[in-house]
C-alpha cells in the first residue's frame, strides 16, 4: 500500500504534467484548445503543485496535537443547578446530570467510576463476588444509612441486582465533589488502590466490575 508521501508525489507529478499541457495518463501533448492550456488554469496547477512540494519536503501532513483536556471542576454555583432526582437512580444518571453542567467543551468529564471509587474508599460501598464469580459493588451498612440501596431486577440475562442512590446520597456526592474530582484526574491504575496492577471498568447499573 502506498504511503501518504508517495501518493502526494504521484499527485504532484500529475499536476506538473497537466500544468505543462501534457496528458499524465498517456504522456501526449494536449490540444491547445484544452482547458488546462489556459493561462489562469495552468498557473493554478503550478501553484497547487508547489504547495504539494512544500508539504512533501516537510515530510507530509502534520496532524495538530490534541489539546490537553482541562481537569474536571465545577463551581458551587454550577453544582447548585443540579436538580436532585426524587426517586433512587443509577450512578450513571447522576454523573450524566453533573456532566451536563460543564460549560467548557474541552473539560474532562466526570466518570461514574470516580464516584464509586470515592464511596468505596469512604466505606459506603464494598466489593464482593456474586454466585457467578463476578466482582461487583454493594452498599455497606454505612452506605445503606446514607441512602444507597440495592434492588433485584429481571432482564434478558436473568435476575440481577442494581445499586441505586436516593436524594440524600446524591446530595452527599455533590457535597464531596472536590474529592471526587481529584480521583477523576487519576488514571484507572491509580484509582484501583486495592489492586494497582489491574484496571477495571464498571457496569453503571449492575455494579459489575470488569477487570482488564
Amino acid at each position: 500500500m502506498a504511503t501518504e508521501l508517495e501518493i502526494m508525489m504521484h499527485a504532484k507529478a500529475y499536476l506538473d504534467k497537466l500544468a505543462n499541457g501534457i496528458n499524465p495518463l498517456t504522456d501526449e501533448a494536449l490540444p491547445e484548445s484544452d482547458i488546462v492550456n489556459q493561462v489562469r488554469i495552468s498557473r493554478c496547477l503550478f501553484f497547487v503543485s508547489d504547495i504539494l512540494r512544500q508539504v512533501i519536503e516537510k515530510g507530509g501532513l502534520k496532524k495538530a496535537p490534541k489539546e490537553a483536556k482541562v481537569p474536571f471542576e465545577l463551581s458551587a454555583e454550577q453544582l447548585s443547578r443540579f436538580h436532585l432526582f426524587e426517586q433512587p437512580i443509577f450512578i450513571s444518571a447522576i454523573t450524566e446530570r453533573i456532566n451536563s453542567l460543564i460549560e467548557n467543551e474541552n473539560m474532562r468529564r466526570l466518570s461514574h467510576r470516580s464516584v464509586t471509587t470515592f464511596l468505596e474508599r469512604e466505606g459506603f460501598l464494598v466489593q464482593y463476588s456474586d454466585s457467578q464469580g463476578k466482582t461487583k459493588r454493594e452498599p455497606t451498612d454505612r452506605g445503606i444509612g446514607l441512602g444507597i440501596s440495592t434492588e433485584e431486577r429481571t432482564g434478558l440475562r436473568g435476575d440481577y441486582k442494581v445499586v441505586l442512590y436516593d436524594k440524600n446520597a446524591q446530595q452527599f456526592i455533590l457535597d464531596h465533589m472536590n474529592q471526587i474530582a481529584e480521583i477523576n484526574q487519576m488514571t484507572k491504575k491509580q484509582q484501583s488502590y486495592s489492586n494497582p496492577v489491574q484496571t477495571e471498568t464498571t457496569d453503571p447499573e449492575t455494579g459489575e466490575i470488569i477487570r482488564e
